[in-house]
């Protein structure tokens, strides 16, 4: 599966509502209207209204039962309405506009209203990457940053369900570190080992995971061979949990720039799916993120 087939398999899904704060950007309302053409969801738009409506005229747009504009004063006051909506059940996906990611998961995180579920939130990108013969999802590139082993338990829980969520019925989870051996003295070759025997007790379900793996013979069947890994996940993995932030971020930007990988991203562990695109991301970016935030809600 690519990118562009998750958008027709996630436009087949029951009609979902997406609350999308601080709405008045051009970005967002362009991918708006290519999710509404795509007839993966319909939007409640948080935000200026003025400044909204504007845009939705520009891009040939109209409040309909599609899309729906409430005006709020402030990123905040649009950010707290969004994730109400959501916890409330009038909306399925929260979405971030033109906001700071850290004035919209305050909100998320309120004890009164907010989305808190499980222990972490993670954020699980898919990538859509040239000549390559399935999706590849990495985590957690953008939210926690040194994960202890506890964290990471969750981190490839968040990642599982969002890869089940888009058919892929037990994804190979790689754990990833710099050598494919335990070292004593990198920990996150102790924490790949320890996670790949969590799996086999079965205290981590519904996929296989290994490591620790090096990222080229978590990906390519020919180097694995040749360094002699017998594995159900070597060459063939469709998750890479990398160790810590630095690394996520650096193979997120580098499949985006040397690869031109196609990517959608969402942020998991909530009770609802998040697209918490960057501001710099296409329109076409955030749809991608939109049909596997609808991909994931059940």
């Amino acid at each position: 599966m690519n990118l562009d087939q998750l958008l027709t398999q996630a436009s087949d899904h029951p009609n979902k509502t997406v609350a999308l704060a601080a709405a008045a950007d051009k970005e967002v309302i362009e991918a708006v209207k290519l999710a509404v053409e795509q007839k993966l969801a319909s939007f409640i738009l948080y935000g200026d209204q003025d400044k909204i409506t504007n845009l939705l005229n520009e891009f040939s747009l109209s409040q309909s039962a599609d899309v729906k504009v409430v005006h709020e004063s402030s990123d905040r006051e649009a950010s707290k309405s969004a994730v109400t909506a959501v916890s409330n059940g009038e909306a399925d996906v929260l979405m971030k506009g033109m906001v700071s990611t850290s004035v919209i998961l305050k909100e998320v995180l309120n004890k009164e209203y907010g989305l808190r579920k499980g222990k972490v939130l993670s954020h699980v990108a898919a990538f859509d990457v040239s000549g390559y013969d399935r999706l590849i999802f990495v985590t957690d590139s953008g939210m926690n940053i040194e994960p202890d082993l506890t964290q990471k338990v969750e981190i490839v829980k968040n990642a599982v369900s969002i890869a089940r969520g888009v058919g892929i019925e037990s994804p190979k989870v790689a754990a990833l570190a710099a050598v494919e051996v335990v070292n004593p003295s990198m920990q996150a070759t102790l924490d790949a080992a320890a996670l790949t025997q969590m799996n086999t007790r079965d205290q981590i379900t519904n996929c296989v995971i290994d490591g620790p793996l090096a990222l080229d013979n978590a990906i390519s069947i020919e180097a694995a061979t040749h360094k002699g890994i017998k594995s159900e996940v070597a060459g063939r993995a469709d998750i890479l949990l990398v160790p810590s932030i630095e690394v996520g971020n650096a193979l997120y930007k580098s499949l985006v720039y040397f690869s031109n990988a196609k990517v959608g991203g969402v942020i998991a562990g909530a009770r609802a799916p998040i697209v918490l695109t960057s501001r710099a991301d296409s329109a076409k970016s955030k749809v991608y993120s939109i049909a596997l935030a609808v991909s994931s809600t059940n």
